[in-house]
């Protein structure tokens, strides 16, 4: 009953945490354009810019919530199913919390209501000041979330008590451990990517069905350069938090790699069938040297495998190898998405390319489906601990049954459903609605007499 509790536990924090990082990552990126937005409104005074400014705060809105709503579950998760975990790591783990709730949460619960209702009510200038703080708020609140994962990931500026408790030993050392930098600039990044790309698949909709026009090309417009700018600096960070993955947990990295074995001039494996019982990989497909320059930067370092360690202290190899794959091919897509709309950009053919439209639209998802697989990367490759090399995961559990967790998951997985089919329905109708005609107030395109009077008018 213990295994079936810590796998039922296990999958639904999976699912659970796997479920709130989309709204994070929506919205620091949907945050980061709508204050470009502001600064293009503040300095041109096109209606256009307004127009997508208002547009694109009723979007951000949505997720907002969601986020919300899904974040608050989070510590009461970790209070019930993971409550030796959380007795003790307290000390270190606590503050961060703490901080992010004092540093982040009430800068953007203080300023969202203003940006949210303000933009008739307040000056232009007051307003971008209000979306920026959100903005601000938000990439500060995954500071101190991500700081937090970076401490169990490689711990640091602590000491383990003789009652197994951690006690910090440096402040400065727990907060800035190795793998933070590298972790929070590749998770950031990540979060501007998924809101440009939901900004091109947007404005490439309105362009595929040929409505809101100058609407759409203004927006993508702005998303593109940002997404030019944004992927090939994606990379680079993968590339360098891999590096730092590989010193500081070697067996993650085996485990992405699918290397067996330890060896120098390491091949770099294309594809396989990871074969955990015998070993070694079925049906590989690799080039030699290549992963040892890739991780040392020359092309016989030696490069740890999956063998040096015993079968206890290796991560499910399976899931790390593919969802990596996985990441990496998403991220060639919006690599050669991003060319193609360069390339249109410069020929002046964006407008007319109906099938880099139609490949926008369905480009949407694509950022979202990488940071759960980049999470998958990261959280299952650091089984099988909690807190790398002092706390496993087994022994973080709570005394709970699995019953008890097997319903709490069912239930989750029906409230979130819910909330889902929520999000998709009013956002879609957004979408659809389209754009706000600055000069009339209503929906572009839209006859007056097919709406009614605003309320205040109504009154009158």
């Amino acid at each position: 009953m213990a295994e079936s509790a810590l796998l039922l536990s296990r999958a639904q924090f999976a699912f659970t945490i796997g479920f709130h990082i989309l709204w994070p990552a929506y919205t620091i990126g949907v945050s980061g354009f709508i204050v470009i937005i502001s600064v293009l409104w503040l300095r041109t005074g096109r209606p256009v810019y307004r127009a997508l400014l208002r547009f694109w705060v009723r979007l951000f809105a949505l997720g907002f919530a969601m986020g919300v709503v899904t974040g608050l579950v989070m510590s009461y998760q970790i209070g019930t199913n993971w409550s030796v975990f959380a007795e003790r790591t307290a000390n270190v783990i606590g503050p961060f919390f703490t901080y992010e709730v004092l540093m982040a949460f009430f800068l953007e619960a203080g300023f969202v209501g203003v940006m949210l209702f303000g933009m008739d009510r307040v000056s232009p200038r007051l307003h971008f000041f209000s979306c920026l703080a959100v903005a601000l708020g938000a990439v500060i609140s995954a500071f101190w979330i991500l700081a937090a994962n970076s401490w169990m990931q490689t711990p640091a500026g602590f000491r383990v008590e003789a009652d197994g408790k951690f006690a910090l030993v440096s402040w400065i050392g727990a907060i800035f451990t190795p793998s933070l930098p590298y972790r929070y600039l590749h998770m950031v990044t990540a979060a501007y990517l998924a809101g440009t790309f939901v900004v091109i698949g947007v404005c490439g909709f309105y362009l595929w069905r040929r409505c809101h026009q100058e609407f759409a090309r203004t927006g993508l417009s702005v998303a593109l350069p940002m997404a030019l700018v944004l992927v090939p600096v994606q990379g680079v960070l993968g590339d360098l938090h891999g590096r730092n993955s590989f010193q500081y947990q070697p067996i993650k990295v085996a485990a992405m790699e699918g290397d067996w074995q330890t060896r120098r001039g390491q091949h770099l494996v294309l594809f396989a069938w990871p074969d955990v019982a015998n070993e070694r990989n079925d049906y590989e497909l690799a080039v030699p040297k290549l992963g040892s320059l890739i991780l040392t930067h020359h092309w016989d370092g030696l490069v740890p495998g999956l063998t040096s360690v015993s079968p206890q202290e290796r991560p499910p190899v399976p899931y790390v190898f593919f969802a990596f794959r996985i990441m990496v091919g998403l991220w060639l897509l919006m690599l050669m998405l991003v060319l193609a709309g360069g390339w249109l950009m410069l020929r002046r053919r964006l407008s007319e390319a109906r099938w880099f439209h139609l490949a926008c639209v369905c480009s949407s998802p694509l950022p979202f489906l990488a940071v759960l697989c980049g999470w998958t990367v990261t959280e299952v490759g650091r089984q099988p601990y909690v807190v790398y090399g002092h706390l496993r995961t087994a022994d973080a559990l709570s005394p709970v049954a699995a019953s008890a967790v097997a319903g709490s998951f069912a239930l989750f997985i029906l409230v979130y459903t819910a909330l889902l089919i929520a999000f998709f329905f009013y956002a879609i109708r957004t979408v659809l609605r389209g754009p706000i005609d600055e000069a009339t107030e209503r929906p572009a395109g839209v006859q007056p007499g097919l709406v009614s009077a605003p309320a205040g008018q109504a009154a009158e």
